[in-house]
């Protein structure tokens, strides 16, 4: 059984009510997350000039979505991000001239465009990556495997819970 922050187990049963808002779990909750998005602003950009110098700290993620996901239209990208269509379309063109996306004709539609990564983009985003991971590794080495997998699934579950 974990304590919650009165530290006797039991929890307080205003969980989700407005009341709940002001436990101590919740306020140390909000601090870790405001520090946490804050460093991943940074790395994003720092990650994204990694890619290529000319890189929109923005559009590193729909290359990591496109290198996990493969192709997607251009409207399945801009729902994703939450951004419209515009900005979308100013992002990829971006991409394209740098030479890391490509569009190709939908099998599925001949009228639509999916958006992929180039063989460079693919490299690139994937070295990025790996120099990423093994940095968390780097910092995490005194941690427990159970730990590294517990967050994980802490956070899986929380971005989760986040789309509802």
């Amino acid at each position: 059984m974990h304590e919650d922050a009165n530290g006797d187990g039991r929890g307080t049963g205003s969980r989700g009510t407005a009341s709940g808002v002001d436990q101590p779990a919740f306020l140390a909750l909000e601090r870790e997350l405001t520090v946490l998005l804050r460093r991943a602003r940074a790395n994003q950009g720092e990650m994204a000039r990694e890619v290529h110098p000319d890189l929109e700290s923005a559009a590193y993620g729909l290359l990591v979505r496109l290198d996990e996901f493969g192709p997607q239209r251009a409207t399945e990208l801009a729902a994703y991000i939450g951004v419209g269509k515009a900005t979308m379309s100013r992002q990829l063109r971006a991409l394209e001239e740098l030479g890391l996306v490509a569009r190709e004709p939908d099998p599925a539609d001949g009228r639509a465009w999916l958006v992929a990564l180039t063989q460079e983009g693919h490299d690139r985003v994937t070295r990025v990556r790996e120099a990423r991971r093994a940095r968390y590794a780097r910092r995490l080495d005194d941690w427990d495997s159970r730990e590294v997998s517990e967050l994980a699934r802490l956070l899986h579950q929380l971005n989760r819970q986040m789309e509802k």
